[in-house]
């Protein structure tokens, strides 16, 4: 799959696996701004054409377990459609290390999107499960 990208900022690097088994391709930082709600927000100085039936998922690196950082919305959305910088926001839990210019902030993971329809229906099938939610197998 060939994904275009152009480069917004002249620190931009574009993304990159360091094994070509890995999953995600690595995000670095070219700007850091810390927003109205003090998030610390990180641009990759890339703007993404993923193709239509494509998206971009953007997770947390396992590096950032030695920051004091979280990654605000969990996991981003890229959309086939969106043509903008991509960023990050991440909150801060408390004084400690954060991602410095330069740095892999993130990663970036593309994935198929599957053509759903919802079927509206008065019963669903029995399973081993059933309803039980939060905590219910005990692990």
């Amino acid at each position: 799959m060939k994904i275009n990208i152009k480069k917004l900022s002249s620190l931009a690097v574009s993304p990159w696996k360091a094994h070509l088994t890995d999953a995600g391709f690595d995000l670095y930082a070219t700007s850091k701004h810390y927003d109205e709600n003090g998030n610390v927000v990180y641009g990759c100085g890339l703007a993404f054409e993923i193709p239509e039936g494509y998206m971009g998922l953007v997770f947390p690196r396992s590096s950032n377990a030695r920051t004091s950082l979280l990654l605000s919305n969990s996991v981003g959305v890229i959309d086939s459609g969106y043509r903008g910088e991509v960023t990050a926001k991440f909150k801060k839990l408390y004084p400690g290390e954060e991602y410095k210019i330069g740095e892999r902030f993130a990663q970036l993971i593309i994935l198929p999107i599957p053509s759903v329809v919802f079927n509206l229906v008065d019963e669903l099938s029995d399973s081993e499960r059933g309803t039980g939610g939060y905590g219910s197998t005990g692990v």
